[in-house]
This record gives structure tokens, sequence and C-alpha cells, in this order.
């Protein structure tokens, strides 16, 4: 798999995970409130049928009350045995309301309910009636009217009215309790899928994620290889370069010794045997007049001026005192001419030391461009210079008290500093600058006391990786 194939599918896979998401929550939540509408209406539902059944059994039982309290009234003559009856005219006229606004959706039923009221009113008529013979002494008016079965006849049809009602409610009950069975079932059902549907889209997720892991991981590593095959790049060309500061600078030492050597040699030679010639010349005449005089004075100050310039061009290329009395001596005289230029004093710390000639030029250039740099930037009324040998390094330190500097990358010092760092790092050592303004610098530079070869070869171990 390629490293960019995770993110092309990742596109793609984040809104199809999340519609499958919103699509399975929709589910879930459709099928939980059908379900607890479904089982609600039929809880309702047999909630009015358990009141129909409940106001069935309200009006034959107040039936019963009513005939219960004309026999005791007409046994007993007793008027409390006719509380009863005053009652439960009321409460079966609420209950056979209550049965006519249930049924009122079917006819059928509703036929029903008119005809138990009418019985009911039936029954209550003969109740009513002979209750009013007795009170007016026709006891044997009232007593054949009992005989005559028409209030156990009116009674019985009644009963059969409210057992077909409550035969009929009990059937939908049945029903009702069957469809919440069927509900629930359903709704179980229903979760037991919406579970597995969430358990396949979690394994799925989990593979899905499990695959973009291991494509990132893949990723990762792929873009490491390529930093680190980058990094070794920059590494051997780092090294290279190193390679080719270090042979430039002994190629330039190389030409300004030779260049020093010829002025030495050649130019010198000239103008010593010019000298020489000069000095025969005024001794072969015999008597030379004031102009030629003249002229043969300014002809020796003339190439006592080129001597000069030549032995300060040597100078300027090679120090004689570098080449002929090592780099401690060559460090002394330099800090002694910048003291009578300047007027600053050094205070000095100076060690012998037996370094190759590339170290000595390295060293001694720092000692240059750092005075350089005190000279013309620093300020300084104290510079303290120092040479040692430390744990086999050769460690100079030039430390000044002037206004210092804040490292700026375009300013002359920094641009200086930066080209003495990459001398001495090329040569397999550690050069640092610490400086604040106000709180002047410090220049320390560390090389190896080591041979020219393997000096080279601390160059590439030292390069900066």
């Amino acid at each position: 798999m390629s490293p960019a194939q995770p993110w092309r599918n990742s596109r793609w896979g984040t809104p199809l995970a999340t519609a499958l998401a919103m699509l399975l929550a929709l589910a879930v939540f459709a099928g939980s409130e059908w379900t607890y509408q479904r089982a609600l209406d039929s809880l309702f539902s047999m909630g009015g049928r358990d009141n129909a059944r409940t106001a069935v059994q309200t009006v034959m039982r107040r039936l019963l009350d009513i005939e219960t309290a004309q026999r005791g009234y007409l046994l007993t003559g007793r008027a409390q045995y006719l509380a009863p009856y005053t009652a439960a005219e009321t409460d079966m006229a609420h209950a056979i309301n209550r049965l006519r606004e249930h049924h009122r959706s079917d006819p059928e039923l509703l036929k029903l309910v008119d005809a138990l009221e009418q019985r009911v009113l039936e029954k209550a008529s003969e109740v009513a009636e002979t209750i009013s013979l007795y009170n007016e002494g026709q006891h044997d008016s009232w007593r054949g009217l009992l005989l005559t079965d028409i209030g156990r006849e009116k009674m019985e049809s009644a009963r059969r009215i409210a057992d077909v009602l409550l035969v009929t409610e009990d059937r939908r009950v049945a029903s009702e309790r069957a469809e919440i069975y069927r509900t629930l079932e359903a709704g179980r059902v229903g979760v037991h899928g919406l579970t597995l549907l969430s358990l396949l889209a979690y394994v799925f997720f989990l593979r899905k994620n499990a695959a973009l892991q291991a494509s990132q991981i893949a990723h990762a590593r792929h873009l490491q290889a390529e930093r680190d095959s980058l990094e070794h790049q920059v590494r051997l060309r780092t090294e290279e370069l190193a390679l080719l500061n270090l042979s430039l600078q002994e190629l330039r030492d190389g030409e300004r010794s030779g260049l020093a050597r010829a002025l030495h040699d050649e130019l010198g030679a000239l103008l010593t045997a010019a000298k020489l010639d000069l000095t025969r010349l005024r001794h072969a005449l015999p008597a030379p007049g004031s102009e030629i005089t003249a002229r043969l004075h300014h002809l020796g100050a003339t190439l006592d001026q080129g001597i000069d310039m030549k032995r300060q061009l040597m100078e300027s290329l090679v120090p004689a005192s570098l080449h002929n009395l090592g780099l401690s001596a060559a460090i002394e005289q330099r800090a002694r001419e910048f003291e009578r230029e300047t007027g600053v004093p050094i205070g000095l710390d100076l060690q012998a030391v037996d370094a190759d000639e590339p170290t000595r030029q390295a060293l001694f250039a720092v000692v240059q461009g750092a005075l350089s740099n005190v000279e013309r930037h620093a300020g300084a009324s104290e510079v303290v210079l120092s040479l040692a040998t430390v744990d086999g390094e050769f460690v100079l330190t030039l430390t000044d008290n002037g206004r210092g500097y804040a490292g700026h990358p375009g300013s002359a010092s920094a641009l200086g500093l930066k080209n003495l760092r990459h001398r001495i790092e090329s040569l397999g050592g550690r050069f640092s600058a610490a400086s604040a303004p106000g709180k002047g610098t410090r220049v320390q530079a560390r090389l190896p006391a080591t041979g020219p070869m393997d000096r080279a070869l601390g160059a590439r171990a030292t390069t900066p990786r």
C-alpha cells in the first residue's frame, strides 16, 4: 500500500462511517419509538376495556343490591334496607354512560348497552312498583307481582347481556395483550438485530481503524526512511564540503607560503642587489654633484621602502615569527602590536604548544580575527588572551569587556566569526563565541593536538550530523 493511499481512503471512509452511524442511531430511535407507541396504545386500550368491564360489573352488582334491598324491605319493612336501592340508581346511570362512551364507535356493542340499560330500567321499575304497593298496604298485589318471576326474568336477561359484554371485552383484552406480546417480541428482535448490527459496525470500524493505523505507521516509516536517507546524504555532503574546505584552506595557506617565499627569495634578492649596486655606485663616483647625490639618496630611500613593503607583505601572508619562533611567540608579538596601535592592554597567559603548521595558522588566524573585531567594533578597555593544552586539545580563549553584539547575522563581526568557525571546524575542532550587548565577548577555539592525517579524520568524525 502506498503511503498516500490511507489518506485517499479516509476522504470517503469518514463520511461513510458517519452516515452508517447516523442511520444506525436513527434505526435504534425509530425502533424504540415504534415499540413504545404500540405498547402505549395497547396499554391505553386495555385500560379502557378494564374500565368497561368494571362498568358492566358495577351495573350487575348494583342490580343485585337493588334486588337485595327490595327483599330486605319487603320482609322487614325497615327503611334502612332501601339505602342501597337509592344509591344504586345513580351508580348504574354513570356506569351505563361509561359503557356508551366506550362503545360509541361499535354499533353492535352499543345496541347491547342500550338493551342492558333497558333491562336495568325495567328491573328498577319492577322493584319500584313492589315497594310502592308495599307502602300502600296492598300486600297481596306486591306478593303476586313478586311471584310472577318478572323480576327474575329481567335479571337473567340483564345478566346475559352483561356476560356478552364481558366476554367481548375479555376477548379484546386478550387480543390487546397478545398484541403487546408481539410488540415486545418485535422490539426484542429489533434490539437484538440492531445490537448485532452495532457489533458488526464496531468490528468494521476496528478493522478500518487498524488498517488506517497500519497505513499511517507504514507512511511514517516511509517518511522516516526518506528523512534518514536525506540526512545521510546531507551528512555526506557536509563531510565532503568540510574536507573540501580543509583542502582549500591548506591550498590557500600553501599558496600564501609560496608567495611569501617568492617575495623573500626573488623580490628580496632583487631589492638587495639593487641596494648593493647603489652602494657601489656611490663609491664609484669620485665627487658627485648635489643633484646626483640627492638622486642617489632618494633612490636609496625608495629601495628601503620597497624592502619594508616586502617585509610587511611577507608578515601579512605568513608571519615570520609564527614560522620561526612558534605559535606562542607569534601571538605575543601580535598582542604587543595591538597594544601599541590601540592602547588597550592585553593580559596574556600563553603556554608553549607543539602544534603542526595548519593548527598554528588556524589558531593565529583566530587571534588576528578576534583582535580585529575588538579594534573595530568592541570599544573595549581590557582584553585577556590565553593559550593552553587541555585534555589533548589546544584551547585558545580571548575575552574583552567591550560593548558586545547582538549576533545579527549580517553584521561584520558575526560574518568574521562565522568564517573563523568554519576554519576551526574544518580541522575537526570546536569554535564558540558568546556575547551580549554591554557584556563583552568571549571567543574560544579548540583543536585536537594531533597530526594532519588524524585531524582530517577528526574533521569527518566531528562534522555536524
